[in-house]
Parts: C-alpha cells; sequence; structure tokens
C-alpha cells in the first residue's frame, strides 16, 4: 500500500527540487533520483513516526531515527553504495530545508555514509582501442550504418564524450570544425577539440546517411529513422569485444575512459584532461584515469607557482 506523505513535506520536496533545477542546473535524470530518493526517506519517517509527518517532526528526526532508516533500507537489498546516494540526496535536501525552516538538522547531516569500494574504469591499452576503431564499422553490412558506427565510436574515443553528449549532437554541428560545444551533465557546458580522425569519420557518415541531416535534427539515426538509442551502441560494443576477445569492461564509456588515460600517459596535465571530460572536481578525474598519488603529485609541483 502506497504511504501518503503530509502536504507540507511534498510541497517541501517540490520546492528543494526547483531549487536544484534553477540553482544547480540539475541534469532530468538526477531530479528523478532524487524525487525517489527523497520521497521513500519521508514515507519511511511518516510509518516510523506513526503517522503523517509536517515540518515540524521532521525537524525533530533524531540519530535513532535515523538508523532505522539506514536499516530499513539495507534490509531491501539496497546496497552500500546505492545507499551512499540516498542519503546525499537526503542531507542535500535537508540542508536546503533547514536553511527554509530555521532548524538545526545536525542528526541528519551527520549520519555517516556507508563505506564501499568505489570500482575504477578500466581504460583499454592503445592497441585494444586502436582496434575497436577499426572493428566497430565492420559490424554492419548496410554502408551508412558502418559508418554511423564507426563516427561514434571515434567520438567517444577521440574526444571523450559520454554516449549520451555523442548522440545528443545534432546535424547542425556539421560540418565539424576544430572544437565542438557540448552541453554535459548538470547543464555545464564544455569546448572540446576534435581530432581529424573524428571530423574524417563523420563526414564519412554525413555522405552515406539517408536521413535528412538539418539544424533541428538527430546528427545520429537509428536505422527506422529515429534518434539512435545508446542500447545499439552498447551492442555494437559487445560484438567487438567478442570478436576481440576483450573483457565486459571493453564498454562504450570505456572508450571515454582510454581517451582521458592515454592522453595523461603522453603527458597531457590532469588539469586540462578535467575541463575536457567535463568533470566538476579533480578527484573524479584522478579516479578516471586511475592515476597513482606519485604522478599526482609530480603534476602537481610543476603546475603550481610555489612548487
Amino acid at each position: 500500500m502506497a504511504v501518503m506523505i503530509s502536504p507540507a513535506a511534498r510541497d517541501a520536496l517540490a520546492g528543494w527540487l526547483a531549487a536544484e533545477r534553477a540553482l544547480k542546473g540539475a541534469a532530468e535524470n538526477t531530479i528523478a533520483a532524487y524525487t525517489r530518493d527523497v520521497a521513500d526517506f519521508l514515507a519511511f519517517m511518516t510509518l516510523h513516526k506513526g503517522g503523517q509527518q509536517g515540518l515540524s517532526p521532521l525537524a525533530r528526526i533524531g540519530t535513532a531515527d535515523m538508523r532505522a532508516w539506514m536499516a530499513h533500507t539495507r534490509g531491501d537489498d539496497v546496497g552500500p553504495r546505492s545507499l551512499a546516494r540516498k542519503l546525499s540526496a537526503v542531507k542535500s535536501f535537508y540542508r536546503w530545508l533547514s536553511e527554509r525552516e530555521g532548524f538545526e538538522p545536525t542528526a541528519v547531516l551527520a549520519t555517516r555514509s556507508p563505506r564501499f569500494q568505489r570500482k575504477l574504469p578500466r581504460p583499454l591499452s592503445e592497441d585494444a582501442a586502436r582496434d575497436v576503431l577499426d572493428q566497430a564499422p565492420m559490424q554492419s553490412l548496410t554502408p551508412w550504418i558502418a559508418a554511423r558506427d564507426g563516427a561514434v565510436v571515434t567520438l567517444l574515443y577521440g574526444c571523450g564524450l559520454r554516449i549520451s553528449e555523442a548522440l545528443a549532437l545534432s546535424g547542425g554541428d556539421l560540418p565539424l570544425g576544430e572544437a565542438l560545444r557540448i552541453i554535459g551533465k548538470g547543464g555545464k557546458e564544455r569546448i572540446v577539440p576534435v581530432l581529424p580522425a573524428a571530423r574524417t569519420a563523420v563526414a564519412n557518415y554525413a555522405r552515406h546517411c539517408p536521413f535528412d541531416l538539418g539544424p533541428d535534427t538527430p546528427l545520429f539515426y537509428g536505422a527506422r529513422g529515429g534518434r539512435l538509442s545508446p542500447r545499439l551502441v552498447q551492442k555494437v560494443m559487445e560484438r567487438v569485444r567478442m570478436q576481440l576477445g576483450l573483457p565486459a569492461t571493453a564498454t562504450p564509456h570505456a572508450m571515454r575512459h582510454s581517451f582521458a588515460t592515454h592522453l595523461l600517459n603522453a603527458g597531457g596535465d590532469l588539469r586540462a584532461i578535467q575541463e575536457l571530460l567535463g568533470h566538476a572536481s579533480l578527484s573524479t578525474t584522478q579516479a578516471y584515469t586511475g592515476v597513482d598519488s606519485a604522478r599526482l603529485w609530480e603534476v602537481y609541483q610543476r603546475a603550481h607557482p610555489k612548487a
């Protein structure tokens, strides 16, 4: 049976989500996850406290209440990584709510996140990445689809794009110049250089594409004329990795990992790579490229004016 949260709590949740959209530019997928996580938390507290919780009872949630929620959530087979994400959303909501309502949120904000082992990305070797670029166009006998698959994978590796960013490109981006303006997570904009190989691959696809490539159309089409689905790109990579004997970690996103790691190995600056990837935090880029502490210290000493 669905649990009804109080109108006041529902309005507060809606207000926080609106603020996340307006002030932080949160993406719709992020908003959807926030909505589920915080609504589930509020529903639990409604049952836990024995009735609909308005804003005053929410302000009195203590350490024992938080422990009960976390134990209940873990009991639903939620892993530590997912629980940490849910707790992060709840804390963000409570920071906003406490500032708005003027109460002390320490019990919620002091709740410790569960420990989990962060999975480091596994980039391909340079030889394997080249093999993927060669093999991707060979997965279809239809010339324009073969050219499309080659162009998409080349953009992932040659420009470090997320698959969603590559598939969001439009016909208006043609012909590709020396740089692309990319709108990434949270609506953040970045400029990404485009290698000649990527420009050539996309131009080859555009010549073969049977669909209109106007300013308001997708750049990459599926066989039936709609925007290309990420799942189809994943299937291409699945076939390629089986043919090349690559591990299951050789996904479309691994091509972006490989882009960053190979740049770093060639002497690229970690901060510049952070900008190219669109990461908000340098620590994210550090984990993304698998850079060790010694290399990070080397970059720091080279870049810091007082080193």
